[in-house]
């Protein structure tokens, strides 16, 4: 059993905390390490080496900043394999997908340093003669981390890439699930020159580590990513000192399909983003819409698609199509979410129960149709492989349904019809629409929801400047 420690300033360092936390992989119950409860003396002291790391980080030009961005990047695509194991082991999905995220990672903080040279001010008119008035972007200092188990090396970068552009040094608490990528990403910062106290990883669990990070006065911003309920907590704790919030909360994406549409090409991107990471992705498609009269061909052909999909132990066999859930909290949710539809009057046309499996939390591929608005399960986050499946009349009634939820992260719709197209992205009250394609961002765009999906987002240009503070100075001239 392997046993690791916080990063602080940029040294492995023992906790103060009294216990440990056992990571396991899902896809077998087996153990793989242990890492530390967190105590609040913990993250103080990597508060305090974020904060005294700080102003040096930010008195160096932006594009220095970006040059050990670049250097980590090519520390990581030096590893990419083992780094793609030990998430495939930790977190269950497959090696392909694993890869994807570690190659992605480095392009990510390559992208963020190309930023260096990019981040701008304005030069403001003024009312007064002989003044000029400057707009600065400013760091806004040391800023928490909070990350989730689905991507957890992706998300290091999405977090640490545009804080430490604009100068922010940043505290970083793993999932308790996936920790162990994150020390190696630690190892591969410092060997690319990372000065100590730049990035600081504390583990432990959201009610002890983080809570303690997202309370804490010396903490500038906290962005987290993950559950509603979570995020409600770390508002809560950041509210004493009103500390700024950066929040992606998770979705329940509608997917419209109508009659028009390329049925094959709606099927297979569907399929392929609900199976995706075992349908744990906050973006994927969530909720299925389908038009009456082509109902009966899509579920079959989306059926047959489905029934096709392989899962397994990624790392015994890494063919499969996807991997476990998580952990067992996540395979109780999914389980009873289609029990219940079930129990409500809805079909299960295929699937619906534990895949076979030595001791991992595999659940089939799974469709349900003749489900309706109000079920649970067209209204919760299923974050499995399930697709709920509700019909309708006309676009009116697909852009309501699609609209009547409490979450607002993405959506999408699949019609030849370019007027259909263009009125839903008028009409459909989501951060992102995609049309004719599978649900998935590009780092060049904004992820952004509306309503309980989050506050803020991330990527591109607004994302980075989430992690400014504006600065106006007046300056009159003699």
């Amino acid at each position: 059993m392997r046993n690791y420690d916080n990063f602080i300033n940029g040294e492995f360092t023992p906790s103060t905390g009294r216990q440990r936390i056992t990571c396991i992989n899902p896809s077998t119950g087996d153990a793989i390490c242990t890492v530390p409860d967190s105590s609040q003396a913990d993250v103080d002291a990597a508060v305090a080496a974020a904060e005294a790391a700080q102003n040096e980080w930010a008195r160096r030009p932006a594009v220095e900043r970006g040059k050990v961005l670049r250097a980590i990047a090519a520390k990581i695509l030096e590893n990419v394999e083992p780094l793609a194991r030990i998430i495939t082991e930790e977190q269950g999905k497959i090696l392909d997908l694993a890869r994807i995220e570690v190659a992605f990672t480095a392009e990510y903080l390559c992208y963020m340093a190309e930023w260096a040279r990019r981040i701008e001010g304005e030069i403001l008119e003024s009312d007064r003669p002989g003044e000029t008035i400057f707009l600065f972007r400013q760091p806004i200092g040391v800023v928490g981390g909070i990350l989730p188990w689905n991507f957890p090396f992706f998300l290091i970068a999405r977090k640490a890439g545009p804080a430490l552009v604009t100068g922010n040094t940043i505290v970083i608490k793993p999932s308790e699930e996936t920790p162990h990528n994150a020390v190696k990403f630690c190892e591969l910062a410092s060997e690319a020159g990372l000065p100590p106290g730049v990035i600081n990883v504390v583990h432990g669990r959201g009610a002890t580590a983080g809570k303690a990070l997202a309370s804490s006065p010396r903490i500038g911003m906290i962005s987290f990513t993950g559950s509603v309920e979570t995020g409600s907590a770390i508002m809560a704790a950041a509210a004493p000192n009103i500390t700024k919030v950066n929040l992606e909360l998770g979705g329940k994406a509608p997917a419209i399909v109508m009659a028009d549409a390329d049925i094959d090409l709606a099927v297979k991107a569907i399929k392929d983003s609900r199976i995706i990471n075992s349908g744990q992705v906050c973006n994927c498609a969530e909720r299925v819409y389908v038009q009456q009269n082509v109902a009966s061909q899509f579920v079959d052909k989306l059926t047959a698609a489905m029934q096709s999909a392989r899962y397994g132990d990624p790392l015994a066999d890494p063919s499969v199509d996807y991997g476990p859930l998580i952990n067992q909290a996540g395979f109780r949710k999914v389980d009873a979410l289609v029990r219940g539809a079930e129990a409500a009057g809805a079909t299960v046309v295929t699937g619906g129960k534990r895949g076979v499996g030595d001791g991992g939390y595999f659940y089939e591929p799974t469709v349900v149709t003749d489900c309706r608005q109000g079920m649970e399960i067209v209204r919760r986050e299923i974050f499995g492989p399930v697709i709920p499946m509700v019909t309708f009349q006309d676009l009116d009634e697909a852009i309501a349904f699609a609209n009547d939820s409490d979450y607002g992260l993405t959506s999408s719709i699949y019609t030849r019809d370019l007027d259909v197209a263009l009125r839903a992205c008028q009409e459909i009250r989501f951060g992102e629409t995609y049309i004719n394609r599978e649900n998935f961002e590009a780092m060049q765009g904004f992820h952004a929801g509306w309503r309980k999906s989050g506050i803020g987002g991330a990527d591109g240009k607004h994302g980075l400047y989430e992690f400014t503070q504006t600065h106006v100075v007046y300056l009159q001239r003699r």
